[in-house]
């Protein structure tokens, strides 16, 4: 008899060592469906109440916002739109405070994308509420009209910009992922329009961003830059690796772009806008790695604090719209980790220094068309 009760827990013990190894393995092959499944929120758009409206009279409402008594008339300023740092799993759309989010803005986002143009202005980062990471897996219909949501807070955050913090400055946009398709509406509706707002444009840059390259043709209000020592022109590139031709198609066929109702619709079969950063022109030429300037994995670093390089990373080529980017020769700049870290921006920047030095030429190029009055003193940006 003991030795039955022996074999038996034996058989027992096999079946449950079993079992958790097929629930282990089971949840190694679907952890990105498991991920995805614990951000959706589960509740139609319609049916899920927004988080309050930032006010941008608040400080609280700025990832970064300059003292305006530092500002000068002859200085540039920086508009930045920031990418997805909201998971999801609560809310369509983001609260402007959420925590985890907050700290990806402030460790990962910040340091790699909009800290490559502070060197040339003062960089305002409005907080928004932007579509949740959760957006970025369907294209339902709820999905779509989250996205869309988000650019009320965009518009107002800009118009609170030029009111109360511009004073006729000079100025450049930057959006990246999410904050590159906000900032693409912004400049096709509020920017282009306004020919005394266009005219103190020196560059947008919407990085990996997807618009239509139609738009921004020879002859637009803000064409596509053609060489580095243009002013008033768009940058504007989405990316994959070079050999990644199933994930090219699958960008085109996903894209969403803004039509002239303000509604998000497919690219369908118009071609994407590619400028490569290397060049900072729109060109199907390759760029080899020796023109990469310096990439950068900047997280974790203080504002302020410029990051250490790796130059030569990548080399780069637009076709078919679509930047094909070398592999990196570093490690640390490759993809990695689970379906959260992979499928928002990165926590590097392959073109930090690239940007950096295309902003300050285009700047040198605007203020030498447009003499200022006097040297402007030394800058202190501050985070919020």
């Amino acid at each position: 008899m003991a030795k039955a009760r022996r074999g038996l827990r034996f058989w027992l013990a096999a079946v449950g060592a079993g079992l958790l190894v097929m629930t282990a393995t089971a949840a190694y092959v679907w952890r990105d469906d498991i991920i995805k499944t614990l951000l959706n929120p589960k509740v139609p758009f319609g049916k899920d109440h927004p988080p309050p409206a930032p006010d941008y009279a608040r400080r609280a409402s700025w990832a970064l916002l300059p003292d305006p008594a530092v500002a000068q008339p002859n200085q540039v300023d920086v508009f930045f739109l920031h990418p997805t740092v909201y998971n999801g799993g609560k809310h369509w759309n983001s609260p402007i405070l959420d925590h985890a989010a907050t700290v990806t803005l402030t460790r990962v986002m910040l340091p790699n994308y909009a800290a490559p143009f502070d060197a040339v202005g003062d960089v305002y980062a409005p907080r928004y509420r932007e579509a949740s990471l959760y957006t970025k897996s369907t294209l339902w219909d709820d999905a779509i009209e989250a996205r869309e949501f988000a650019y009320g807070d965009v518009k107002a955050a800009f118009d609170y910009y030029l009111a109360h913090f511009n004073r006729g400055r000079p100025f450049i946009l930057v959006g990246a992922e999410q904050g590159g398709e906000l900032a693409a509406r912004l400049l096709r509706e509020v920017i282009a329009p306004d020919i005394a707002l266009r005219s103190r444009l020196v560059a947008a840059y919407l990085i990996d961003t997807i618009v239509p390259a139609d738009e921004y043709g020879p002859g637009a209000p803000v064409p596509a830059c053609l060489r580095r020592e243009e002013i008033g022109c768009l940058v504007a590139w989405a990316s994959v690796g070079a050999n990644d031709f199933t994930g090219a198609a699958r960008l085109i066929s996903r894209a969403r772009v803004w039509n002239a109702a303000g509604l998000l619709e497919p690219l369908g079969s118009r071609q994407p806008l590619c400028v490569n950063p290397l060049y900072g022109a729109e060109t199907d030429q390759f760029a080899p790695p020796r023109l990469n300037l310096g990439a950068a994995a900047a997280t974790g670093l203080e504002w302020g604090v410029r990051p250490g390089f790796m130059v030569r990373q990548v080399g780069a080529r637009c076709v078919d719209g679509v930047l094909r980017v070398t592999r990196p020769r570093s490690s640390l700049l490759r993809p990695s980790g689970n379906w959260t870290q992979r499928v928002r921006e990165p926590a590097y920047n392959l073109f930090w220094a690239d940007l950096e030095a295309d902003s300050q030429a285009r700047a040198n190029v605007w203020f030498q068309s447009h003499p200022a009055p006097a040297p402007a003193p030394a800058r202190q940006s501050n985070r919020a």
